[in-house]
């Protein structure tokens, strides 16, 4: 690379990097960060409950009473509300004393989607699979593909009555093997997730979570007892990164991904590279090296190109070229199974087998054209890790 084309990328990445500050100061103005010296750090939307609490609500899980206040001990910013107090997720507030989550049976999404689409390639291909969300989300990222939900209360968006039940009723009655918790993030409704996994286990239905795995390790343990498998999101190996475009951190991310590994659930990891800003080789290949050492050579990496949105509509499309060279750095990492993904027709869609090096499963999009499996087996009698059946 010419100094010239350094100094241009890096003046780029500077103007974002600005950006994303400037841009998370105003999409957060109503959100209160207090720092007190008898309670600590406090965090979320202040006065901001509704007056009532509805059908959709009921007490949350993994909280305690703190110093007078009330605690939430579900994901890591571990927000500390008064009386009438929303959390920084928008889905869980403080009634007469106790969190309630209103985020319970009222999905404001429900889809039926290919497999394919979460996307999972070593689970079930070809099948379709129900998909929920509800309104809300425990980050605030820049770029999110889906900011009118998941920076929405759920009281903002027009919802469905689902309750757990029911929804493993209306699964069953079309014949589909999975429910998927996506589109936002899973975490912030995780009632309304345990209870109907719990349900749809019992009756041979399988769980999906698509997550971005900001989440503690109790409720995650409790969780992935009634989990098939996740697609998770590993946004970066930079922990500034989390912090600027998501307003998280890094660390619980990765121990959600060992948890999951540890407790049995099938993981398959996307990264979508973020032209300056999480498209850095270097970065890229520390992340598959841990991948590697941490979760397996088998653990699929899906390479997603980045599209223009939200805040970040001054980016550009992650360039083929990128993605192709991130792809090939994941490889030589280690990795087996890598994916490109949000490029239709690319031929780093199928799915090779890494001993005989033979196409197993051909495909296009979501499109299959050829699936040569059996019963998770290579023609050349080698095992494809996944759940295939």
């Amino acid at each position: 690379m010419s100094s010239k084309s350094y100094k241009r990328r890096k003046f780029i990445k500077r103007c974002v990097v600005g950006g994303c500050g400037i841009a998370l100061g105003i999409k957060t103005f109503n959100d209160f960060v207090i720092s007190d010296p008898d309670y600590g750090v406090q965090s979320g939307f202040y006065n901001d409950a509704p007056e009532t609490l509805d059908k959709w609500s009921k007490e949350a899980d993994h909280y305690e009473h703190y110093k007078k206040m009330i605690k939430c001990n579900l994901c890591p910013h571990e927000c500390i509300l008064r009386e009438n107090d929303r959390g920084f997720c928008r889905t869980r507030v403080v009634k007469q004393k106790k969190l309630y989550t209103v985020a319970y049976g009222n999905p404001c999404a429900v889809h039926i989607d290919p497999v394919e689409k979460k996307p999972l390639f070593h689970y079930l291909p070809s099948t379709p699979i129900l998909s929920i969300a509800t309104a809300g989300c425990n980050l605030r990222c820049l770029n999110c593909q889906n900011w009118e939900i998941s920076q929405s209360r759920p009281r903002d968006t027009k919802n469905y009555d689902l309750p757990p039940e029911e929804l493993v009723v209306a699964t069953s009655a079309r014949k589909i093997p999975s429910i998927a918790y996506t589109y936002s993030d899973p975490i912030i409704y995780y009632e309304y997730v345990i209870d109907s996994a719990m349900i749809a286990k019992e009756r041979g239905i399988k769980n999906v979570l698509v997550t971005a795995g900001y989440i503690n390790k109790e409720p995650l343990q409790r969780l992935c007892k009634v989990i098939d498998a996740a697609n998770v999101d590993l946004k970066s190996f930079e922990n500034s990164f989390y912090k600027k475009v998501s307003k998280a951190t890094l660390a619980p991310v990765l121990n959600c991904l060992k948890i999951m590994r540890d407790e049995g659930v099938w993981i398959e990891i996307t990264r979508l590279m973020v032209p300056t800003l999480s498209d850095d080789l270097d970065d890229i290949k520390r992340m598959c090296e841990w991948i590697v050492k941490e979760l397996g050579e088998y653990t699929p990496l899906h390479l997603s190109r980045f599209h223009p949105d939200y805040k970040l509509k001054m980016l550009f499309p992650t360039p083929v070229e990128t993605l192709v060279k991130a792809r090939e750095t994941a490889i030589n990492a280690g990795l087996q199974f890598v994916y490109v993904g949000n490029i239709p027709g690319h031929n780093a869609e199928d799915t090779i087998c890494p001993h005989c090096k033979k196409t197993i499963i051909n495909r296009e999009g979501y499109h299959i054209h050829k699936n040569n499996l059996e019963l998770g087996l290579c023609k050349c009698g080698k095992i494809i890790p996944g759940l295939w059946i």
